[in-house]
């Protein structure tokens, strides 16, 4: 059997993992303890989210005429990709927190929605909050008028009773 048989399957199987994915993070992550590296893997699975180390060369090749190509120059050294099918910055804030703990985890770039952001540009990403906390500061600022509004019609309605009360 050739060797290009026996690849073929994992370059399938990546191709799999990143045709649908909105993000795609690829990381340099030697340096991790065994210990990071299990928390790191388990909180991404808990968000959703896929990490795995493959070779660069069956990456290349299963990011061929994809929106993944773009990551090809960065292929090179150790290298993982964390997947999200769903939320498109999930991926990014774990590895963003377990970086802040183990330094000797670096962003190379990564692919979201079909756009390219180099490192920098993945750490910008890392700031902003999950769809969940954006919701709850959106229904937040919907509440905040309605509740002013019920506590001034309180004020009045208690002035009156006083008013009435007086009288």
């Amino acid at each position: 059997m050739a060797k290009v048989e026996i690849k073929q399957p994992v370059v399938d199987e990546i191709k799999a993992k990143v045709e649908g994915a909105v993000t795609v993070v690829l990381v340099d992550y030697r340096g991790l303890t065994v210990e990071q590296d299990t928390r790191l893997r388990k909180n991404l699975r808990e968000a959703g989210c896929e990490y795995k180390v493959y070779k660069n060369t069956l990456m290349k090749r299963a990011f061929e005429g994809t929106d993944y190509a773009q990551l090809d120059s960065l292929l090179e050294g150790p290298s993982a990709i964390a997947i999200s099918m769903e939320d498109v910055t999930a991926p990014i804030r774990i590895l963003n927190n377990m970086a802040k703990e183990a330094e000797a985890l670096e962003f190379k770039a990564a692919i979201v929605e079909g756009n390219f952001y180099d490192a920098e540009g993945v750490k910008a990403l890392a700031n902003i909050p999950s769809r969940e906390e954006l919701l709850a500061r959106l229904l937040g600022s919907f509440q905040a008028p309605i509740t002013n509004f019920a506590r001034v019609i309180k004020q009045i309605a208690e002035k009156k009773a006083e008013g009435a009360a007086e009288a």
